[in-house]
């Protein structure tokens, strides 16, 4: 079964002065029909006291909530899918045991990685890092626009019609180039939710994408 995936995803990130619950509902506000709660320091009390009102404002703004992990929540609140960071996520096994309404999706940060979480039955593939992110720490060296590029000959070749998510340290300024590889979409976090205006930064992105 086909899933809805959204060009533009927004992901909430632990920030100091704005809850998950005021960048989900400010997204909304703006416009967005994806929000990623992720949330790795809390405990499955703290994580539902942010997720069930966030599922509320995002049924009451028609939008999709997918949750970073934690699929063992899928039943206590209204969730329509799962992002896995695992580059090694068994996607296959984690859509039978949830059931085919979740939209699935995983982390890639090489072309091998997209291919394997492909042909294990991905909705959509998050792939990066574009750029050194201040919301992700990692060691992996940013792929850049070239990266990106690389990704989408093998893609053609060899990847299901999955989408491919830009992701990582991603700016307005860097979506013209990163959509001329041949991606679907993007994930932003930091570069909305630390702007000054988070609902025009979001609205600025949204933009860009149409």
């Amino acid at each position: 079964m086909k899933k809805y995936i959204e060009k533009l995803q927004f992901i909430t990130h632990d920030i100091p002065g704005l809850s998950h619950i005021d960048q989900a509902r400010i997204a909304c506000e703006a416009g967005a029909k994806w929000i990623q709660y992720r949330c790795l320091t809390k405990n499955d009390q703290e994580l539902l006291a942010d997720i069930i009102p966030i599922a509320e404002i995002c049924d009451d703004w028609g939008a999709t909530l997918i949750v970073t992990e934690h699929i063992h929540l899928s039943k206590l609140a209204d969730i329509q899918g799962f992002h896995l960071e695992d580059t090694h996520a068994p996607i296959d096994a984690i859509k039978e045991q949830l059931g085919e309404e979740f939209t699935i999706g995983g982390t890639a940060h090489t072309a091998a990685d997209a291919v394997r979480l492909a042909l294990a039955g991905a909705d959509y593939i998050g792939y990066g890092p574009f750029k050194t992110s201040t919301t992700k720490l990692t060691d992996l060296a940013p792929l850049g626009t070239a990266g990106f590029s690389i990704l989408m000959e093998e893609a053609n070749t060899h990847l299901p019609d999955v989408p491919i998510i830009a992701v990582g340290g991603i700016t307005a300024a860097d979506i013209a180039a990163l959509m001329d590889t041949g991606i679907f979409g993007i994930a932003a976090s930091s570069a909305i939710n630390q702007a000054e205006d988070m609902g025009e930064a979001y609205r600025e992105f949204y933009a860009l994408l149409r």
